[in-house]
């Protein structure tokens, strides 16, 4: 299976409309792979708070057609990243969307674990309810986000929902760079999958980006990693060999679930 992470940067001098065209430029340029991910609040920059409000968009709003029709015109499967989303009822959430290579939406995925600590996006944004998968022709993906990446029971239950290859699109801070590349190899080894994690480049509202996209196998080997700037990182990877790894070592088989909690002495 062929993916290709876009680590876009995000420029504040760029407007969000032009950076709409240029990811759309540089999905095209991935015809001929399987799976294209984009990172994590791409059009505004996960850190820029303030823009979140005056760009919202409803769920079929600019980002999503000019997706699906990049996703159609390359005939790639497009996970396209998230932007922030104004549902119905005016709430604000942290979504991404993926499309099929038809350009047809598959599934959209509201963040579930908030980033700010009770300010930004924490306060300013609603928190998803659901897992989301997505089954490809190659792999069922499962979908997060960023901050999710900290979180190991989300996982577990995309993996207990039939994943085999763990997307991550994510805007991680370079001063936590360490944790990303960390976890992302955590949640490969400890799920036995695949974890695709794609950064932005650039600096959001002044807060440097780590970039360093990263692809883990299930034995938490990094198969292809990026730089800090932007870049296209393409990795092929086998998906049977997530079968492969969890019959060769069966430790999920080995979990025991429904324990008593601990008693207090």
């Amino acid at each position: 299976m062929r993916a290709s992470l876009i680590q876009i940067a995000v420029d504040p001098d760029e407007s969000v409309n032009a950076r709409r065209q240029r990811a759309a430029s540089l999905i095209a340029a991935r015809r001929g792979a399987d799976l294209v991910v984009l990172p994590e609040l791409w059009p505004v920059g996960a850190f820029a708070y303030t823009d979140f409000e005056n760009e919202a968009e409803p769920l079929q709003g600019p980002t999503h057609d000019i997706m699906a029709k990049a996703a159609a015109d390359a005939g790639v499967w497009l996970h396209a990243g998230s932007f922030v989303e104004r549902a119905p009822d005016g709430t604000l959430y942290n979504t991404s969307l993926v499309f099929t290579p038809e350009g047809e939406r598959a599934a959209a995925y509201r963040k579930i674990h908030r980033f700010g600590f009770d300010q930004g996006e924490a306060v300013m944004m609603g928190a998803g309810e659901e897992l989301v998968t997505v089954a490809l022709p190659q792999t069922t993906i499962g979908l997060a986000t960023c901050y999710d990446l900290r979180f190991p029971e989300m996982f577990r239950g995309l993996v207990d929902a039939g994943a085999g290859t763990l997307i991550v699109a994510a805007g991680w801070p370079e001063r936590r760079r360490a944790h990303w590349t960390l976890l992302a190899q955590a949640r490969a080894v400890e799920n036995q999958s695949y974890v695709l994690a794609v950064g932005t480049a650039g600096t959001h509202a002044g807060i440097q980006q780590a970039g360093h996209s990263i692809v883990v196998d299930p034995w938490g080997e990094v198969l292809a990693e990026a730089g800090a700037d932007e870049e296209v990182l393409d990795v092929e990877f086998d998906p049977a060999k997530v079968a492969a790894t969890r019959e060769q070592f069966p430790a999920l088989k080995d979990r025991r679930l429904g324990l008593a909690p601990p008693r207090l002495r």
